[in-house]
């Protein structure tokens, strides 16, 4: 396990690469725009032309993800830094399983998933994002 100034050095660097511009565009189309309510629409913007901004942002979630499942972050500090990865992983969360078996690969999102269900009454939290997130999307507010 690594040190808490490990940890924080780590979680630095993390931070780091969400301000890249493409990056910073990625997650604004996650984080607005992206809010599927079914199988079907996680797949359109597979097909479509958010792709890389899909890719980039999971991809980047389950990387961060993994330094903590092998130790190199303490699961807590990554928490408490990087809140913008719950609302992100609930987003997803309902769609896994059969985007695992159907598209591939069937460690898709493992890290992630494995981070973010530790998370004490995770399932309803997911819920809650997923719901007030499209609730805003439909308003504008968003």
């Amino acid at each position: 396990m690594s040190s808490p100034a490990e940890s924080a050095s780590l979680l630095l660097k993390l931070f780091e690469l969400r301000r890249d511009p493409v990056m910073r565009t990625a997650r604004d189309w996650f984080v607005r725009d992206f809010n599927p309510t079914s199988y079907d629409e996680v797949i359109a913007a597979l097909g479509g032309e958010h792709n890389p901004h899909f890719r980039m942002v999971a991809g980047y979630w389950d990387m961060a993800c993994s330094f903590v499942v092998h130790g190199a972050i303490d699961w807590q500090m990554f928490i408490d830094a990087n809140p913008e990865a719950i609302p992100a992983f609930a987003k997803v969360e309902p769609y896994l399983a059969e985007l695992r078996t159907r598209v591939g690969p069937d460690y898709f999102g493992m890290h992630w998933e494995a981070v973010m269900t530790r998370i004490p009454g995770g399932a309803a939290l997911f819920r809650q994002f997923r719901e007030g997130l499209r609730a805003a999307a439909e308003t504008g507010a968003a």
